[in-house]
């Protein structure tokens, strides 16, 4: 997605409370997804960590950019994607609310994807088209 088509995210998005109305894509996967937890057991897993907790985590970081490193006070409006305590704090509202029956970390996943989508950075037909091609990737091993 362009830039011009993104929300502009910084300092003046903080005090607002999360967007939490359902998104449809997500609340599939809500729904009916699997967690971790059961997937491990299913394949004899002992790792308690999912093997995609690592990539979210860069996610998270690569979306807050300077704002992992500076004083809130200080991250410039606009210089990162997804500043590190709007992230949080939007997760933080989701975690309560629309995603409080996911256990963690599906409900972090979640929350991240939800707040993505909310601020334009990916679209729910993109996520959607990209699950599929995961799972096709998957199913084919």
């Amino acid at each position: 997605m362009a830039k011009s088509d993104r929300k502009e995210l910084g300092s003046e998005n903080m005090g607002q409370e999360a967007d939490v109305t359902t998104i449809p894509v997500l609340e599939e996967i809500r729904n009916h997804g699997k967690v971790w937890e059961e997937l491990a057991a299913q394949y004899g897993v002992t790792n308690p960590d999912p093997p995609w907790k690592i990539t979210m985590d860069a996610t998270c970081d690569i979306l807050a950019a300077d704002s992992n490193v500076v004083p809130h006070a200080q991250v410039v409006p606009g210089s990162c994607a997804l500043p590190l305590l709007e992230r949080r704090t939007e997760e933080d509202d989701l975690s309560t609310t629309i995603y409080a029956d996911v256990p963690f970390p599906e409900r972090q996943l979640l929350a991240l994807a939800h707040s993505m989508i909310r601020h334009g950075l990916i679209n729910e037909e993109e996520l959607a088209r990209q699950m599929e091609e995961v799972g096709r990737r998957l199913k084919s091993v």
